[in-house]
């Protein structure tokens, strides 16, 4: 299936309204509704070998980097404030800096939001490991987009990704961590397409490592019913400093591969975890005045 139409998914219609509101989830809906990324995870339970978090950054615009940590609370607050001048943002979401799982303050920041707006869509970005002993939180506050960050089905490369997993309270490292990871992110993944959520997956392109294994990513991503694939450029930090980002050419050529299994999103700016405004157009990096003149045009 080259084309991707309703039909093709098993998706109701109230979740196709949120796909349609939702900027990463529908090219055409990037320019006429936003998101705000709340920045109150900043544990992890894994390490990437292209990760770096940053809880203090004001000049970098990559996941994994906030210019603060927020409370739950202050978070409310800074909802508050953003949705009343920019009602064009429809989803907020949590996605860092860490991974939101293995933070409690996740769900008592979505429990404070889903009180004061009930129509927002709440969105969540996950590395996946905790995503099956964390799906009835997930439910009960009511995530209907989800995103979760697959690499590969191979454990093998996935060790050469991922250095470590913390799982139970254990460090796992190597293939047995590899295998602990990919086996929680595919148990998750299908407890929330069968839960309902629209599921996006996140895949980074790292050309020598998993660029060969992309495609049958994808297939196994069509068999579980996800709804699209993200297949991101590496961003060169880390353990992985010293590496070759692809090209646009190569990330297109692995994207057209995927396209007949999964619906591709090309139109990702890899955003911060503090990121707010509509794609490509971050109102947390913007001066006030700025800020104020796209307040008074929407």
């Amino acid at each position: 299936m080259s084309e991707h139409k309703k039909s093709d998914y098993n998706i109701d219609d109230e979740n196709w309204r949120i796909i349609s509101e939702h900027p990463c989830y529908d090219k055409n809906a990037q320019h006429k509704f936003g998101r705000i990324h709340l920045a109150v995870a900043p544990n992890c339970n894994i390490q990437c070998n292209y990760c770096e978090r940053e809880f203090d950054c004001v000049n970098e615009s990559r996941p994994g980097v906030t210019s603060e940590l927020l409370t739950p609370q202050q978070a409310l607050e800074k909802t508050k404030q953003v949705l009343k001048e920019y009602p064009f943002i429809k989803v907020v979401a949590i996605a860092g800096p860490g991974d939101p799982l293995a933070n409690d303050e996740t769900f008592e920041t979505f429990e404070l939001i889903k009180n004061e707006f009930p129509d927002v869509t709440l969105c969540m970005s996950t590395n996946g490991l905790a995503l099956p002993e964390k799906m009835p939180d997930m439910i009960r506050v009511g995530i209907s987009t989800l995103t979760v960050t697959v690499n590969t089905i191979d454990p093998e490369v996935e060790a050469k990704i991922c250095d470590h997993v913390v799982y139970n309270g254990k460090v796992y490292k190597g293939v047995e961590g590899a295998k602990i990871l990919i086996e929680k992110q595919l148990e998750g993944i299908k407890a929330a397409v069968d839960a309902g959520m629209v599921v996006k997956i996140n895949t980074v392109l790292i050309p020598g490592i998993n660029d060969h294994q992309i495609v049958d990513l994808a297939k196994k991503m069509n068999e579980m019913g996800v709804y699209i694939m993200n297949v991101m450029p590496l961003i060169n930090q880390a353990a992985f400093a010293d590496m070759t980002p692809p090209t646009a050419e190569e990330r297109k050529k692995v994207q057209d591969a995927c396209e007949p299994y999964v619906k591709q999103m090309r139109h990702c700016r890899q955003c911060r975890s503090d990121a707010y405004g509509l794609l490509g157009k971050d109102l947390s990096q913007m001066s006030d005045k700025r800020r104020h003149l796209i307040q008074i045009k929407k």
